[in-house]
């Protein structure tokens, strides 16, 4: 455990951060697993939750959460899966 006043506050805002960071992490699989059930059960609304995982992929990368291009990838890859 730190004993300087600075380290501490350092231990408790990166705790607040992997928090925030871990929910988004999880949210940005789910949507992307959504996706690709959709398009593999070839719902009705996949269009729509293939966008929406999108719009996740989108807001991870401008979070920091993915580079820009792990973030191109994954989208290429959704919309690849869609178009077939």
């Amino acid at each position: 455990m730190p004993n300087i006043k600075s380290a501490k506050k350092r231990v408790l805002v990166n705790a607040t951060k992997q928090a925030r960071n871990k929910s988004a992490n999880t949210a940005l699989k789910t949507a992307i697993k959504k996706a690709n059930v959709a398009i593999e059960t070839n719902a009705a609304d996949k269009e729509a939750v293939v966008t929406a995982a999108i719009k996740k992929i989108d807001q991870a990368a401008a979070k920091g959460l993915l580079h820009k291009n792990n973030a191109a990838r994954k989208k290429s890859a959704l919309t690849l899966k869609l178009a077939k």
